[in-house]
């Protein structure tokens, strides 16, 4: 399969489409090679305009999805973002190209080993990863320039709130464990606002600011 045609086809007939705009966004889509983030048996359907399974109950975002709440951070190059969820690595690896420093946080530990090989494997030496309660964030390196969160929560974690930056944005999935919104926080001035941006499905963000496992 060739699968840099199939990157470019992705653009074309999901991302574009749908309007991805932030020429930044669709470059590191095209870049970052998608199917060496799942399953070998499934490496064929990598570039499919639909999310998939990477284990323990987990999933890869649909390519769309990934592509709007990265552009919904609205990333310079300069940023140091937070990202909770690293999963397969996938969303972590697109950050990293956009992004100056990439702090990523994965509560179950085969996963984190999983995707920092992956990473290792393609080089991505601005993205730093562990394994924790994500819900509480990463103070230590905190503020940040933005946040992501690939989980959907009952409401956003305090403590995320609390590291985020001033000015600084945050993308999150908020609702109940089947359906969410997915919200778009913007801090500025000492002023919160929130806005949704699409109806999405996402696994459980687990954790003490989250949902209860």
């Amino acid at each position: 399969m060739n699968f840099e045609s199939a990157r470019m086809r992705m653009l074309r007939e999901q991302l574009i489409p749908r309007g991805i705009t932030d020429q930044r966004v669709l470059d590191a889509m095209s870049d970052v090679p998608r199917h060496l983030f799942v399953q070998d048996a499934l490496r064929s359907q990598a570039y499919g305009d639909f999310s998939m399974p990477i284990g323990l109950g987990q999933t890869i975002s649909q390519p769309y999805i990934v592509a709007l709440m990265t552009q919904a951070l609205e990333l310079k190059r300069e940023e140091t973002v937070l990202e909770i969820g690293t999963g397969c690595g996938y969303q972590t690896a697109v950050l990293a190209k956009l992004a100056e420093r990439v702090f990523s946080i994965e509560r179950l530990k085969e996963l984190h080993i999983r995707a920092r090989q992956t990473l290792d494997q393609l080089q991505v030496l601005n993205a730093i990863c562990t394994t924790d309660d994500g819900t509480l964030g990463w103070p230590q390196y905190s503020p940040f320039d933005a946040i992501i969160v690939t989980a959907g929560g009952p409401d956003i974690p305090k403590a995320l709130i609390d590291q985020l930056a001033d000015p600084g944005r945050l993308v999150i999935p908020i609702g109940d464990r089947e359906t969410q919104e997915l919200v778009v926080l913007k801090k500025e001035n000492g002023e919160i606002s929130r806005h949704v941006i699409e109806q999405v499905r996402f696994v459980s963000l687990i954790g003490s600011q989250g949902w209860h496992q």
